[in-house]
């Protein structure tokens, strides 16, 4: 089953390699998709000259140095064991921070991710904070979201590590909570493949109509919770945009000096997000996450076009007998019989729009709707979780 409009003529980006699975992409007169023009426009804005970053990084460490005097800890940085915030830790470490990381233990890390997140805090000398979900309601909500039929299926996970994050950050007075979401190997996804990892309005309502359980201790980042952190100064820097990163290189970096060890494909570090990605994504939906990472990989002139395509050949599982025992782990795991799991699969294809959320109240209509400042929509969209 897949999204796009069957009738419609197959097609591939020339540039790049996202296609018509994203029913939503559009082609110019060349053969250039919606996404590759997307790209060079936000890296325009936001990928400045490497001397002008070593001046923007060089100030940033000084604020944040200033603010943490005093206190044990003058940064806050999540760790999942991959490869960007593997190389957050270490690039904070090197500009000399004094960081605290927070892991959210959701249930699926894979054993390869327990021992890079040991081996890499042990290395650089960082203090570990692991915030363990209650796997019931956990598990309650991610069923919610099968249930729900929409492809936002880690969007659990995307708020809990959000929220947790700033939940650790106020409570030991951390100002800056440093992240490696970047520019340069994350800037396209189509937005009918994930919507909604911010907002809470739309996680809550999947829930309320699919869950069975009151969600007591998941932590959620709501609107209110955005304003009194907003309040207390909680400042979100994605670090990896103050350096030339080069995805390659912090790799080779991190497994010569410290030992890390790769995946076989990006947010695989998660059983459960390699099962998503390489499994339920392609076989239910119809699109393959890698062609986002890839083409943005491509953009950023990180990788050929050539080495793309070969790439988005093979089957996302390295092999079956590692997708057979992935298949068998989750569904085993989510408390499900193999038929009650393909039923799920079954299911119509919902998206983000049929459920009610932030994006779809009406004070957020009125406020698109609005000739407000670039600025006050871009502050209002942030609280409503929308950016």
């Amino acid at each position: 089953m897949v999204l796009y409009n069957s009738l419609e003529e197959y097609r591939v980006c020339k540039y790049c390699i996202m296609d018509t699975s994203d029913p939503e992409i559009i082609f110019d007169e060349e053969g250039r998709c919606s996404h590759c023009k997307r790209y060079f426009h936000i890296a325009q804005e936001r990928i400045l000259p490497d001397d002008e970053l070593k001046i923007r990084l060089g100030a940033l460490v000084e604020k944040i140095k200033n603010k943490g005097r005093g206190r044990k800890y003058d940064c806050l940085i999540g760790v999942s064991g991959g490869v960007d915030s593997t190389y957050v830790a270490y690039i904070v470490k090197k500009l000399g921070l004094r960081p605290l990381a927070v892991h959210l233990d959701n249930g699926w890390d894979s054993e390869l991710a327990v021992k890079n997140i040991e081996l890499t805090l042990k290395k650089l000398g960082i203090d570990l904070f692991t915030y363990v979900l209650n796997w019931e309601e956990f598990k309650d909500l991610q069923l919610s979201f099968l249930k729900a039929s929409t492809p936002d299926l880690e969007i659990p996970t995307d708020q809990a590590i959000i929220a947790s994050l700033f939940f650790v950050a106020s409570r030991n007075r951390i100002k800056y909570i440093l992240l490696g979401e970047n520019v340069v190997t994350e800037a396209i996804m189509p937005k009918r493949w994930s919507s909604g990892q911010s907002d809470w309005k739309y996680i809550k309502n999947v829930h309320k109509k699919f869950g069975k359980f009151k969600l007591k201790r998941y932590p959620y980042f709501s609107f209110f919770k955005r304003l009194y952190y907003f309040y207390l100064k909680c400042h979100v820097i994605n670090i990896l945009n103050y350096i030339p990163y080069d995805k390659n290189e912090a790799i080779d970096i991190l497994e010569k000096e410290i030992g890390w060890k790769n995946y076989t494909s990006k947010h695989y570090e998660s059983i459960y997000t390699r099962f998503v990605q390489g499994y339920i994504l392609p076989k239910k939906f119809g699109f393959d996450k890698r062609r986002a990472h890839l083409s943005t990989l491509i953009c950023s002139g990180q990788m050929s076009r050539e080495r793309a395509l070969e790439e988005i050949a093979k089957d996302p599982y390295s092999s079956g007998d590692l997708k057979r025992q992935d298949f068998n782990y989750v569904v085993k795991k989510l408390g499900l019989t193999e038929g009650e799991f393909e039923r799920l699969l079954s299911l119509p294809i919902k998206k983000f729009d049929d459920y009610p959320s932030y994006a779809s109240s009406s004070f957020y209509r009125i406020i698109r709707f609005l000739e407000l400042n670039k600025t006050i929509k871009a502050w209002v969209q942030m609280f409503l979780g929308r950016r």
